[in-house]
């Protein structure tokens, strides 16, 4: 289940037009009108194809009224573009997935750990700052077993440990790729799928 992640962000770009499709959002947001007659294909044809897109967090839709505009999902791309090399690596080279946390960023970890948790291991507030939300985030999750299958009810009760709203934060889990969501079963992700905090300026 851990690998078909890394697989569907494959075959999201293993077709030609899906290419395209990232090549001219690289320029800014477009609507799926423009693109079809910039490639010259069908509307239900791009609605199809940023569908894969989208599944595999590589694009991102805006509705305003009754147009659907796209953008591309900046992180994601690279993220999963290093995620995949990091996991066909680590067995020969396990520095690439245990390297050290600088300085810098380990004294950054350190203080949101201090700030936002209380002595006892509550969550007092997600954070706002995607990097400070992400640092919760891994805190977090690092504390379920690699390779259990959860239900959503024991991933609710856990997150309910930390803090009340488990909703939010189960789906911040899935957003950022922490875990894998299959027919209401939660696992964890490989870690080198996690999104980074420490790739964030």
């Amino acid at each position: 289940m851990q690998l078909d992640k890394v697989v569907n962000y494959h075959k999201a770009l293993a077709d030609p037009t899906r290419i395209k499709i990232l090549i001219l959002l690289a320029e800014g947001e477009l609507n799926g009108q423009v693109l079809a007659e910039k490639l010259g294909v069908t509307p239900a044809t791009i609605t199809h194809h940023a569908a894969k897109l989208r599944e595999a967090s590589l694009i991102k839709e805006r509705r305003d009224k009754n147009t659907i505009y796209f953008s591309l999902n900046h992180y994601f791309i690279k993220n999963s573009a290093s995620a995949t090399e990091n996991l066909i690596y680590q067995r020969l080279n396990p520095e690439r997935t245990a390297e050290r946390i600088p300085d810098a960023d380990q004294q950054l970890r350190e203080s949101v750990i201090k700030n936002f948790f209380t002595q006892d291991g509550k969550l007092k507030s997600i954070p706002a700052q995607l990097k400070k939300k992400l640092i919760v985030l891994t805190h977090i999750v690092s504390m379920l077993e690699n390779g259990r299958k959860y239900s959503e009810k024991e991933i609710n009760e856990f997150i309910a440990g930390f803090h009340e709203d488990f909703a939010t934060i189960r789906r911040e889990f899935i957003m950022h790729h922490f875990m894998y969501r299959d027919n209401g079963v939660y696992e964890l992700n490989p870690q080198e799928m996690w999104a980074r905090w420490e790739d964030l300026k």
